[in-house]
């Protein structure tokens, strides 16, 4: 017999469903009946009472496994739909493959490059002739029109042929096809082929056959970067694709296996020997008798379209994208104005070609303060090498970075003419050497700066402390890294591109930063837009005194090459070793950077930032600015006019101009200019016309002309 108070105070503390829990009791409250739980014979006795309590489970019948794997299939094939809507929306059918020619213009409207497949506007089944979508029915899916995307009888036989003649044949349908090159990657594998066929399945669920052979033959290729149906029949034929005669379309459907070695502007003999084979398919599926077959001609190419601009320049390789993003998603060929000036280019490749640089390299910016970039070099050749090194390359600045040391401690209230120590530096891990050796005991701040003196940047690096420096470098626009606790960082060791640290003295130039370097005409920004752009700007005192000390570092500092006749502003800078040579700066509305290096990284042989790169950045902002003239070409010798000389009739008669306070007076007679004047009282005219130089001395007349004077050499 099982003790009663035992059995409650079991079930009170195993049972979570029990009121509540009987008080303890002692063991003399007990009439005992039988044997305790703690008895085998106990145990036994509670595990049947469990079982006896415990939920009875019902059978898992047939239709219970039904229902389980209908809500497995609903849910894969959710899970299906949500990843084809993602990854195969429809309307990327509908856009072209290629991105589109697009010609980039200079801001004049010159041309300067073209980059992009040739497209045009998709075509429409039901306005194209029954001759020209047969071929391509025949060729490459005769059941187009009676399977779900997928063809087994085409895998089948590709299956078979692979396997006895070795040669490997396709068995896509249009469908997948379509599927391969509009919305998956060119490799060859069976995951791949079953992402084809799911789209395949996609794509035939949703659009009707004339639709999927529309896109098809809108985004395929036909060679000669060419894409879609519209675009090669203008490119080879110069006709629509609904006025193509059938040999035409013929062939142009041959194209499709292998574009490039088939197009028949490079290979017109198999362009010719796979239409035929595109005619046998065409008699094999009843679209023509042999006789029709053998009757067609082979057509002749018509290409009247040539591209005489290059594809690619260092500035437009670099503008690319950024006009791709202006011109949006088109079929058509497009045009983008750019900020290039054709001017300032073209005075960047003359202050190139003239430098010595010998086997250097060397990379140029110019831009306006606003960013618009106006004048890019990337290299010595782009043919040979069209690395950008002016985008690109990662390069070490050198003393130009000092600009953001001294930026910071004007920032935290350092003034120019506080001094700082010029002495050797000579504890510590970091001991920098000033160039020449050149010591003091103390120099002012703005004197370092125009001595480019690297103790002193080092140690009012020390003072301001890194994160300030590193800051003011991020404010003006700086986003390459930057090494914190390093103090050869003051020495510019953090490498960064001519294009990022020309954009940040933009920002000083401006006094707006950051700048950011566009190809594109920059928007005025509205009222409301200049409260929420996240721009900066210095103090007034902090302008002045950073733009004095890059006024200093060009008139009597290391940047004395770079001095121009108006008000210039820049720094040198020169790395480790020699490596790097650079000089920006500004003048007037334009920001420049020159930076002269080796791409191996070698040390440069007697250049550095006051050298070479000052004198190009001279001889630019020279000719950018009107302060010398470039030289002139020289012109053609003219030819005779059989309709006479042409008089020139817009040269006033000025009669004659008192030179100076003397007799001497300028004149213009009979087509020349005379020069009057007296030597000591002998009347002496200087006559300057086609015919030379003449002088005439004679005090009796003036008007009798003298021997033609001998021609003195141009110094």
């Amino acid at each position: 017999m099982l003790s009663r108070g035992s059995v409650k105070e079991r079930r009170a503390g195993i049972w979570p469903w029990s009121r509540r829990a009987e008080p303890a009791r002692s063991q003399a409250e007990y009439i005992s009946y039988g044997p305790d739980y703690d008895e085998p014979d106990a145990r036994d006795a509670r595990e049947w009472l469990d079982e006896q309590l415990a939920p009875k489970s019902k059978p898992r019948t047939r239709w219970w496994w039904i229902k389980r794997g209908l809500l497995v299939c609903l849910a894969v094939f959710l899970l299906l739909l949500a990843w084809l809507a993602i990854t195969a929306p429809l309307s990327k059918s509908l856009q072209p493959i290629a991105p589109p020619q697009l010609t980039l213009l200079a801001a004049d409207g010159t041309p300067i490059a073209r980059n992009g497949a040739i497209v045009d506007q998709p075509v429409q089944v039901s306005e194209l002739p029954p001759h020209v979508i047969q071929p391509f029915i025949a060729i490459e899916d005769r059941r187009f029109y009676s399977h779900w995307g997928v063809d087994p009888r085409g895998v089948a036989r590709a299956l078979w042929s692979n396997i006895t003649t070795g040669r490997t044949q396709g068995g896509s349908t249009i469908t997948q096809q379509l599927a391969k090159f509009t919305f998956l990657t060119p490799e060859q594998n069976l995951t791949r082929k079953a992402r084809e066929a799911l789209i395949a399945f996609w794509l035939e669920a949703w659009l009707s056959k004339d639709e999927i052979l529309e896109r098809y033959l809108s985004n395929a290729y036909f060679g000669d970067n060419v894409y879609g149906l519209r675009a090669a029949s203008m490119h080879y034929f110069y006709r629509k694709p609904e006025n193509l005669k059938p040999e035409q379309a013929a062939m142009l459907a041959g194209l499709l296996q292998a574009p490039s070695r088939l197009a028949p502007t490079d290979n017109p003999k198999l362009a010719e020997k796979r239409m035929r084979m595109v005619m046998r398919a065409m008699v094999e599926a009843g679209y023509l008798t042999q006789a029709q077959a053998n009757a067609l001609p082979t057509p002749r190419v018509d290409v009247r379209t040539k591209n005489d601009l290059p594809t690619g320049t260092y500035f437009a390789d670099w503008a690319l994208p950024e006009a791709r993003l202006h011109s949006g998603v088109s079929y058509s060929s497009q045009t983008v104005r750019t900020t290039l000036d054709s001017r300032l280019q073209a005075a960047a490749r003359r202050a190139i070609e003239r430098a010595p640089l010998g086997d250097a390299q060397v990379a140029l910016v110019a831009m306006r303060t606003n960013g618009e970039v106006v004048a890019m070099i990337g290299g010595t050749d782009y043919a040979k090498s069209p690395f950008n090194r002016a985008t690109q390359a990662r390069r070490q600045p050198g003393s130009t970075f000092k600009t953001f040391v001294w930026l910071a401690a004007l920032e935290e209230g350092w003034e120019p003419d506080d001094r700082i120590s010029n002495q050797p530096i000579e504890q510590g891990s970091y001991r920098p050497r000033n160039a020449g050796g050149r010591y003091s005991e103390t120099i002012t701040l703005a004197d370092a700066f125009a001595q480019s003196s690297n103790v002193a940047a080092v140690r009012l690096w020390g003072e301001v402390g890194d994160k300030a420096v590193i800051d003011a470098a991020r404010e003006l626009g700086v986003t390459s890294p930057l090494a914190s606790g390093d103090p050869s960082l003051a020495l510019g060791t953090s490498t960064m591109t001519l294009m990022e640290l020309t954009a940040a003295y933009a920002g000083i130039a401006a006094n707006d930063f950051p700048v950011k370097p566009t190809a594109i005409k920059a928007e005025e920004p509205g009222w409301l837009e200049t409260w929420f752009d996240g721009r900066s700007s210095l103090s007034e005192s902090e302008h002045a005194d950073m733009e004095a000390m890059l006024r200093q570092a060009v008139n009597r500092g290391t940047g004395r090459a770079a001095t121009l006749n108006g008000p210039n502003f820049g720094k040198t800078g020169t790395s480790q070793d020699n490596r790097d040579a650079l000089f920006v700066g500004y003048a007037g509305d334009l920001v420049v950077g020159v930076w002269i290096g080796n791409d191996d990284n070698t040390p440069l042989n007697g250049v550095y930032g006051g050298g070479l790169p000052a004198q190009i950045w001279k001889d630019f902002m020279q000719q950018a600015l009107g302060e010398r003239a470039a030289p002139q070409r020289p012109r053609p010798t003219p030819t005779p006019d059989p309709s006479g000389p042409v008089q020139q009739l817009d040269l006033p008669d000025l009669g004659t101009i008192p030179l100076g306070d003397g007799n001497a007076t300028i004149g213009v007679q009979n087509g020349g200019a005379v020069i009057s004047g007296d030597i000591q009282g002998v009347p002496v005219d200087l006559r300057i016309d086609e015919q030379g130089v003449r002088i005439n001395a004679d005090p009796r007349n003036r008007e009798r002309p003298v021997a033609q004077a001998t021609p003195t050499a141009t110094p």
